[in-house]
């Protein structure tokens, strides 16, 4: 059991800072399949680029959290609610890490290279493989829906915990 009461310094900024970047890449990708306007293309590059950025974010997130400890969850929640909130942490983990590597894989198979800012470019296929893009394509939608409704599940937990049962729970976090 852990005797911690507040998340480390370290996971606080990991997870604000996630939260901030996977926020403004959902918006942006609604933006983009919502219109065809000329700004697109330069959200769409900015999108890319940031995707790279939220994978690599989330490999030392995970490697932070290897090397910190967690505060408990509330004696008083039910094991069933403790295992739903460790599952539901994880799920988001997987979540963050299946996007951008749907993302690349998708333009991978139609045969455009990501720019990383102009440091390094992402490879892709030499040759478009339409079917592979539009699996990749598809599932890279379904995983941002999953995302959403996981995100707005973590919030109205976090918010319940705050309000209805005024634990620890989200000030652990800030």
């Amino acid at each position: 059991m852990s005797n911690t009461y507040k998340f480390s310094v370290s996971m606080r900024l990991f997870h604000w800072g996630m939260a901030a970047l996977v926020m403004s890449m959902l918006a942006a990708g609604l933006l983009m399949i919502r219109s065809l306007e000329p700004w697109q293309l330069s959200i769409l590059t900015v999108h890319k680029a940031f995707g790279i950025v939220a994978a690599v974010l989330v490999i030392a997130r995970l490697v932070n959290r290897l090397f910190h400890q967690i505060p408990a969850l509330p004696s008083d929640l039910s094991s069933l609610q403790k295992h739903i909130a460790k599952a539901s942490h994880w799920l988001l983990y997987l979540l963050l890490f299946a996007m951008p590597i749907s993302g690349y894989l998708m333009q991978y198979f139609a045969g455009r290279p990501i720019d990383a800012f102009g440091w390094f470019r992402l490879p892709a296929a030499l040759n478009v493989d339409i079917e592979n893009y539009a699996v990749f394509r598809e599932l890279h939608g379904w995983l941002a829906i999953a995302l959403m409704a996981l995100v707005a599940l973590h919030v109205a937990a976090a918010l319940h915990h705050h309000f209805i049962r005024k634990d620890k729970v989200l000030r652990s976090m800030l």
